[in-house]
């Protein structure tokens, strides 16, 4: 490990740009580079309160250290390439919906299909912070942003606005995005969704428009969505979870023109994306939700 923090410093220039590519802290950094110069009895780096340069010994050091690692990696491969399983235990993270209809059944076939994998599966109704809370993988719908994580896009989606034909009946279906702010908005926080506005992509480009609920809301969006399909407002929901409910005809798109984008990812750490049990899982679920029986689905199609 302080040989990939060593060579990382020296290809970065910086604690701080190695401490955001690794994922730890720049304080961490440091001491890893200490201890690695206590073990080899030199200095490896000049420091000064705004650079570092690397010394005479520690050009030699990197040297090394380049050729150690480039071995051990070779060594992983060759090994883990003759494994016929991958093994181990992965948490795993999503919202709920996405997770009881989509990912809990494709799990289900992956520990069949590979019985020495440990997975624990996570539903929650908030973006999780991959690092904080130990979790390896986590099925997002919505925007990545975050430093230290890799993204594979697992399918495009966008969230659209519906309500059922009873609410509809009731008070009319708006014709224009402003006419929203007359309307019951049912609102939950969740990700990367404003609660009290939404930012809509439409004819005119983006447009944020505030919006309010005058007798529900709740911080889970599966009791907000049980009360939309109840007729208690307007609702802005993933294409997948409504696209069998507007086949129903429970749900009616509102405002059809608009959308929101919020594609599905796969976001794993940066620092353990590379595993065989990540890369096999994060395949498999990748390729279970965009084909099969628990594919997502999407309204154009």
């Amino acid at each position: 490990m302080d040989l990939t923090v060593f060579c990382c410093v020296v290809r970065n220039g910086s604690f701080s740009r190695a401490a955001t590519e690794l994922g730890y802290s720049a304080a961490y950094i440091s001491k890893r580079i200490s201890d690695l110069e206590l073990k080899l009895s030199t200095r490896l780096f000049n420091r000064t309160t705004r650079t570092i340069q690397i010394t005479r010994e520690g050009s030699v050091a990197h040297s090394w250290a380049e050729k150690i690692l480039e071995s051990a990696d070779a060594l992983e491969k060759e090994v883990t390439s003759s494994q016929e399983l991958p093994t181990g235990s992965l948490r795993i993270a999503t919202s709920l919906r996405l997770g009881r209809e989509h990912v809990a059944p494709i799990l289900s076939e992956l520990v069949r299909e590979y019985p020495s994998l440990d997975v624990w599966l996570e539903l929650v109704d908030h973006r999780v912070d991959l690092l904080e809370e130990g979790i390896d993988i986590d099925i997002r719908n919505g925007t990545v942003g975050e430093p230290h994580v890799v993204s594979q896009l697992v399918q495009e989606s966008s969230r659209v606005l519906v309500a059922a034909p009873e609410y509809l009946q009731r008070r009319g279906e708006p014709k224009s995005i402003w006419e929203l702010t007359q309307h019951d908005c049912l609102l939950y926080k969740h990700g990367d969704i404003g609660h009290g506005s939404w930012r809509l992509q439409g004819p005119n480009g983006t447009e944020t428009v505030r919006v309010d609920s005058r007798s529900t809301r709740s911080h889970h969006s599966d009791i907000v969505k049980n009360w939309a399909v109840a007729g208690h407002g307007i609702i802005l929901l993933a294409e997948w979870d409504v696209v069998e409910l507007i086949r129903q005809g429970k749900m009616v798109r509102v405002l059809p023109e608009y959308r929101q984008q919020a594609d599905i990812w796969a976001v794993t750490p940066m620092r353990s994306s590379n595993s065989v049990r990540m890369k096999t899982c994060v395949d498999y679920l990748i390729r279970n939700l965009q084909q099969g029986p628990y594919a997502v689905e999407r309204l154009d199609q």
